[in-house]
């Protein structure tokens, strides 16, 4: 049984592996020892912090596998971006050129740098190596967060995002960060995106063009990516949009993948999400259906994959020994639960 824990310290070599694997493009854990041991750390923080309402909280859980001990995987969640540092990003909107008089009317895709999802929650970092791939891990490392959320809702914002990866080559270069690169920037994009992920991120509002950028301007293959997510995270966001997750036109400025958002309120798996205080029962019964289950905890947080009976008059939830001792809880602790899968 795989488990999702809070981060520790001792676990800084499965992190950098973690960060090594995850290639470029993927901002939130560059290879930097320096950088991710503060990650850590300030994970840590956050999870012993007391926190009434969300603040610069930046939450970091490893999917732990139950029999090896060994960390397979990680995935995070930001109370509040770009409280600390500038949190860019182009939205893509439309003008309109016409001319009464010669009846023309064009309408003109532009974009436009903004800090619009300043002060919104933002779930990141997921990524589950290679070998872990199977099974429900997947939607466990994502899907555990919305519960967690909905759980502590006073440590999170009401908007929720997240950053879906842009196309970019084996090499690691974006179409469309080669078109800024050859006008504005002279920066290749393994270099910005390592810059952006250890903090430096000034370069941006010193070289990035101030005004609205004509999409029509740029080159095909730039104009060809943009809003489009990387091969291996259309799963990602499939799952993201049967949660609820929608893009209104925000992409990232590098290689112009889509953020996509949703309120709290109107995330499936929080909504339908119940808690309930559990009984241990040796023979629980069993069915085709599982479900996502966490404790009510923050520091002590632990989530897994389990089967869940519910009582009769639904006052208790029933979980097996196993599922009891991975999540630290016993007979009248609650639990906070959701199905793997919505039956359509």
């Amino acid at each position: 049984m795989n488990i999702i824990r809070p981060i520790h310290p001792n676990d800084y070599e499965s992190l950098y592996n973690i960060a090594h694997a995850s290639g470029v493009g993927f901002t939130s854990l560059p290879v930097n020892k320096e950088l991710l041991i503060s990650k850590i750390d300030k994970s840590v923080e956050s999870f012993n912090k007391t926190v009434a309402q969300p603040g610069e909280e930046n939450y970091l859980f490893v999917m732990e596998d139950g029999d090896t001990k060994q960390v397979v995987g990680t995935s995070g969640i930001a109370s509040s971006v770009g409280l600390e540092d500038p949190f860019y990003h182009y939205h893509l909107s439309k003008v309109v050129h016409a001319s009464r008089e010669l009846n023309i009317y064009n309408t003109v895709d532009i974009l436009t740098l903004c800090n619009d999802y300043t002060g919104v929650s933002e779930i990141c970092t997921l990524f589950l190596m290679p070998e872990a791939r199977n099974g429900l891990n997947g939607r466990l490392l994502s899907k555990f967060r919305f519960l967690f959320m909905q759980e502590h809702q006073h440590r999170f914002a009401e908007t929720i995002i997240a950053e879906m990866r842009g196309i970019n080559n084996d090499d690691g270069q974006s179409p469309f960060w080669q078109w800024l690169e050859e006008h504005f920037f002279s920066l290749d994009f393994p270099t910005a995106d390592y810059l952006t992920g250890i903090g430096q991120k000034r370069f941006i509002a010193e070289l990035m063009p101030k005004h609205p950028i004509y999409v029509s301007l740029l080159s095909k293959q730039a104009q060809a990516v943009i809003g489009k997510v990387h091969e291996k995270t259309k799963p990602a966001l499939q799952l993201l949009e049967q949660e609820g997750f929608s893009c209104r036109g925000y992409v990232d400025i590098f290689d112009a993948g889509p953020t996509v958002e949703a309120n709290l309120k109107h995330i499936r798996s929080a909504q339908t999400s119940r808690r309930l205080p559990i009984k241990v029962k040796t023979n629980i019964a069993q069915s085709d259906l599982s479900y996502f289950v966490i404790n009510t905890e923050v520091e002590n947080f632990r989530g897994v994959n389990t089967q869940v009976e519910l009582s009769q008059d639904g006052s208790y939830a029933y979980i097996n020994q196993q599922a009891a001792t991975a999540l630290k809880v016993t007979d009248e602790d609650f639990i906070r639960f959701v199905p793997t899968h919505f039956r359509t």
